[in-house]
């Protein structure tokens, strides 16, 4: 146990500094480490992936990934996070900033992140300052990557050597499904349970808005009047637009700003099979065995035909 707590503070101070000296200053509440905290299998099981829990807004993924490989080689599962780069989002501190992108690949049993000497030139290339790192040391066949900039980084590339039943008893020659999830931009909910500011904030209390004042953060205090004189205060955070405007009615929960959600989170899952190369070669003898006996009948039904044809003659 103290074990695997050392590893994530080491890792979460790791993965902080790639990120900030890789890509610049980054939004901190995107880190996959908050989800590597407070959950020690980030899949529950209704299928659920605990990034949903603080990334509420829905966007689609894609995943590509070969449909069958051999033990001990290295393959490549890609996860595809696509958005409109022009949009931007808000970011804690008010400003608005582009939007970060991240992942999450959850494979079978056995299978891990490729080591680095097994990687193709080609995929450390398109890696270059990107840090995938297992989920934890329970669970080293979940690899997890981000905040990275999404501008560059629509395509996540995981690099991943599969396991050999040979060596590995726990592991069979079988179809394994495996789970991808990918968000762009901020979440909704911290895992604190608190709101982020990427939120649509609705009145407290219905009436009317009186008052309507900017303080020096920038944040937006909202007065709210009811009917029987009561008077309720309530702040909209910096960089958020108002949707309201002082005299307006309001009803209770009514929203005061416009949505400012520009991401969102999408999983998506698949199947890959874990070939024998045996059973490989023998289908290739068994195609080669059906080849021959054809042949073999074409030149039988020639020399059938020829026979044939010089009885007829005679």
């Amino acid at each position: 146990m103290a074990t695997n707590k050392f590893f994530k503070s080491l890792l979460f101070a790791l993965t902080i500094t790639v990120n900030l000296f890789g890509f610049g200053l980054q939004d901190s509440s995107a880190y996959p480490v908050f989800a590597q905290q407070n959950y020690s299998n980030p899949r529950a099981a209704n299928g659920k992936l605990a990034c949903a829990n603080c990334h509420l807004n829905q966007k689609a993924i894609e995943i590509e990934a070969p449909q069958a490989i051999l033990p001990n080689s290295v393959f490549e599962v890609e996860i595809k996070v696509p958005y409109d780069t022009t949009k931007q989002q808000i970011g804690a501190n008010g400003k608005s900033a582009d939007l970060n992108v991240g992942g999450i690949l959850i494979l079978p049993e056995g299978f891990k992140l490729a080591p680095k000497s097994k990687i193709p030139d080609a995929v450390k290339a398109k890696n270059k300052g990107v840090f995938i790192s297992p989920y934890s040391t329970e669970f080293d066949n979940i690899l997890v990557v981000g905040p990275i900039a999404g501008k560059t980084h629509q395509e996540l590339i995981f690099p991943v050597v599969a396991p050999d039943p040979e060596k590995n008893s726990d592991v069979k020659y079988l179809t394994y499904p495996f789970y991808a999830g990918g968000n762009r931009g901020r979440g909704q909910v911290y895992p604190t349970g608190d709101k982020s500011n990427v939120n649509v904030f609705g009145a407290t209390q219905a009436g009317q808005i009186s008052d309507i004042s900017t303080s020096e953060k920038g944040e937006a205090n909202i007065l709210i009047t009811n009917g029987a004189g009561t008077k309720t205060s309530q702040t909209v955070p910096a960089g958020l637009t108002l949707i309201v405007k002082t005299g307006d009615i309001v009803k209770t929960d009514q929203p005061l700003n416009a949505d400012p959600n520009v991401g969102g989170f999408g999983q998506e899952e698949s199947e890959i099979v874990l070939q024998n190369p045996i059973r490989i070669i023998g289908y290739l003898a068994f195609c080669f065995c059906v080849l021959l006996t054809q042949i073999f009948l074409v030149l039988k039904k020639k020399q059938f035909e020829k026979v044939q044809a010089a009885e007829l003659n005679f």
